[in-house]
């Protein structure tokens, strides 16, 4: 996979629909499945499930979810509702994720915290884990059930893995690659997981591995966009991981390389409650420089590697080549 090129993002969504080709009419009835579970009768409830189903993103964790339940033609009608858990749940770390960050906008849409408040954000997240949850319960697949719910801890450590580091120019890559499993890769994991346990369970170690390698490259691949792409391709302002203070990839692999003075531009943008726009791109630009972006490259298409690898283990079908296309998609996102 190494050596990707960046496409078009029409030609983005076309590869997404490709990839999706197999499972589309199974991905309307997880879409039915989703609204079905958050359903309350309460007003507000009710109002901000609108909302945020109306932002819900590309579903591909859930198109995971499906294709690895599809790898041997046998897909379960429980695989449906396991879709809908896996994106409830996406949903939920989002909806958490905009509260603690303070964003105000994802996807070009306002946020639960902007939209409403913190505290209807903070309810509403725990209110699609519940609701998640209890779907899940109704399963009645004790492995499936083990597999989801052990990724809920999961998500819950990578938050707090991120809030506990205080230094934050000390954050290394080993403490970012347990950051970055914990807060994406385990739930892409989870859901190729779980979804081979619905009618190919034979390749569930294969396909945990796939989607942990497969997660570990989504993450890179965001946070090189975060430094390389504006908000109409990531969904959110660029430079905002530096806005937040927070430490990625390409920043830890730059530093080593950085000059005295290039360095003491980091600290005080770090050192700032509120840095500039402009200490922010001048930050970007020292990180490129420093070789930071062309490390994170090489680091996540070795991931893409190693998920492509974890696929040799599974035959030809389909699905599969759904599964292998997924992985271009992923680091071809106009890095």
């Amino acid at each position: 996979m190494s050596g990707v090129i960046a496409r078009p993002r029409s030609k983005m969504t076309d590869a997404l629909r490709a990839i999706q080709a197999p499972v589309r009419e199974r991905l309307e009835d997880v879409t039915t499945a989703m609204q079905d579970i958050v359903t309350s009768g309460l007003p507000m409830v009710e109002e901000v499930s609108r909302h945020l189903l109306g932002m819900r993103g590309k579903m591909f964790r859930p198109t995971l979810t499906l294709l690895s339940s599809d790898l041997e033609g046998q897909a379960e009608p429980r695989a449906i509702s396991l879709a809908a858990v896996i994106e409830l749940m996406h949903l939920a770390t989002l909806v958490h994720d905009d509260s603690v960050d303070h964003s105000a906008t994802r996807r070009g849409l306002p946020t639960v915290n902007s939209m409403f408040s913190h505290q209807v954000s903070v309810i509403m997240g725990d209110y699609l884990y519940s609701r998640a949850l209890r779907a899940l319960v109704a399963i009645r697949d004790f492995d499936v059930l083990r597999v989801v719910t052990d990724v809920s801890n999961e998500l819950s450590m990578g938050e707090m893995r991120q809030l506990a580091a205080i230094d934050a120019l000390n954050f290394g890559e080993p403490e970012y690659e347990l950051l970055i499993r914990a807060k994406t890769a385990s739930l892409i994991s989870a859901a190729c997981e779980s979804g081979a346990l619905c009618g190919a369970a034979r390749f569930r170690d294969a396909m945990a591995r796939y989607g942990d390698r497969l997660g570990m490259a989504f993450q890179v691949v965001d946070d090189i966009l975060d430094y390389t792409e504006d908000e109409s391709v990531t969904g959110k302002p660029s430079g905002n991981d530096l806005r937040e203070h927070k430490v990625t990839l390409p920043l830890i692999a730059a530093l080593p390389s950085m000059s005295a003075a290039a360095r003491r531009r980091v600290d005080e943008l770090f050192a700032s409650d509120e840095p500039s726009d402009a200490a922010i791109q001048d930050v970007m630009a020292i990180v490129a420089d420093a070789g930071g972006i062309d490390y994170a490259r090489r680091r996540g298409e070795q991931y893409a590697d190693e998920a492509e690898a974890a696929l040799r283990a599974v035959p030809d079908s389909p699905a599969r080549a759904a599964l292998v296309d997924a992985i271009g998609y992923v680091t071809d996102r106009r890095w």
